[in-house]
């Protein structure tokens, strides 16, 4: 077992990567929004791990558009700019991290980094889908590469506020700032281009996906990754529906409403329309979706939250899927049975792309070892990175579905003590 350092994430220690197949990422966490904090990562194989470190850039503008985090301070990314075949190429990722659904949460949340540009990190690491490093990245390492902050709490898609907690809810508006920002530093120009993001980010880039095709000429080649983004709405072990608690507020709270997609605000409420299962297969632009079958985030959070879960049955097996019994396991297998049927109609496209692999994992594409490294989870043996590649270039059809756990060993799975 080796420490991984992991610069930036102050708040998460304790964690360790196994040196087995199947390996294991223990921590000790007790908040699991923390699961997020995981944003970088290490790979055994990686001997001279020496991550890009990028500034953070405030979008002046933005004040005077009302583009503003929770607490009212200017929102921000990171660019490091492409260079030869990459110049004209632009990769932006929107950054994860939860949601805040009711004010007490969202004043709380303005007091840290996913609320306000005041407690950002001035510099972070550029790791895994933002490399620069060919042998890290071997298909977008050269491009122009932004990680777009998260400081809404709504997935870059909510557009109110509440003055008496002096709360400002402008995701929509800040997804627009940094959009008109990055045209005028060359991103107009883009010749090729990619929207991706992880967890909240991921759904948010299926809620910005075909915006951000409008932004760019018929010729320029657009597509979306959304990684950890698919957020199914499913019963929690009580029977009850946690996430959709948990969406209802944020999208009543946010004002997200009038920033849905058309198509599906048409025919269905709000609500249903901030889960990506409603969305996926009327959209116009080519997604790519990375998850993992078993999302951690999603078990402890959605399926299994201690609220569901009053006498601790689920405990033991929510925090460590090695001591789920059977009848927990047969419950995780409906929830991957669950994932399969929501991509079903989306997975006919020939021009959208799967990578569902049978790990218990959240988050893929921003971490080394589980993007591209000697020892990354594999389907096929094909890794996350070259399966996005594959199918960004047209180099090949992807349509990658592991087989259900315990089969796949070359998972990174998160083990948490």
């Amino acid at each position: 077992m080796r420490n991984l350092f992991l610069l930036g994430v102050v708040l998460v220690t304790g964690l360790v990567l196994g040196t087995e197949a199947n390996e294991n990422l223990e921590f000790n966490v007790t908040e699991l929004d923390r699961i997020e904090e995981l944003e970088y990562g290490f790979s055994k194989s990686s001997s001279n791990f020496n991550p890009l470190m990028v500034g953070l850039t405030l979008i002046r503008g933005a004040g005077a558009k009302g583009a503003v985090c929770l607490d009212g301070t200017l929102p921000g990314y990171h660019l490091h700019r492409g260079h030869g075949s990459g110049a004209n190429s632009w990769l932006i990722q929107l950054e994860g991290g939860g949601w805040c659904d009711n004010i007490r949460n969202c004043v709380y949340r303005k007091k840290s980094r996913r609320g306000s540009s005041n407690y950002m990190e001035k510099q972070i690491q550029f790791t895994g889908i933002l490399s620069d490093k060919a042998q890290q990245n071997p298909d977008f390492f050269n491009w122009n590469r932004v990680k777009l902050r998260y400081c809404d709490g709504g997935s870059f898609s909510g557009d109110s506020q509440n003055k008496a907690a002096r709360l400002q809810f402008r995701g929509e508006r800040i997804w627009r700032a940094a959009m008109d920002d990055l045209k005028a530093k060359g991103m107009r120009y883009a010749k090729q281009a990619l929207l991706s993001g992880c967890s909240a980010g991921g759904l948010a880039v299926i809620l910005r996906c075909d915006e951000f095709r409008n932004l760019f000429p018929g010729s320029t080649r657009i597509k979306c990754l959304s990684d950890a983004g698919l957020f199914l709405d499913t019963p929690d072990v009580s029977g009850g529906h946690a996430i959709r608690k948990l969406y209802n507020g944020v999208v009543q709270l946010q004002g997200v409403r009038n920033n849905l997609p058309h198509m599906c605000t048409n025919h269905l409420n709000p609500t249903s329309c901030f889960f990506p299962q409603n969305l996926i297969s009327q959209m116009k632009t080519p997604l790519f979706i990375v998850n993992a079958a078993y999302d951690i985030w999603q078990i402890q959070s959605s399926i299994a939250p201690t609220s569901a879960d009053p006498h601790g049955y689920w405990h033991e097996c929510r925090l460590n899927h090695g001591r789920c019994n059977a009848a927990q396991l047969r419950f995780l297998q409906g929830f991957r049975n669950q994932m399969l049927r929501a991509v079903t109609g989306f997975s006919k496209s020939r021009k959208n792309g799967l990578f569902i692999n049978s790990c218990f994992a959240h988050c893929q594409t921003e971490r080394q070892d589980t993007w591209f490294a000697d020892d990354s989870p594999v389907i096929h043996k094909k890794a996350v990175a070259i399966a996005v590649g594959d199918w960004y270039f047209d180099r090949a059809e992807v349509k990658l579905i592991d087989c259900p756990y315990p089969c796949d060993r070359s998972c990174h799975n998160l083990v948490f003590r």
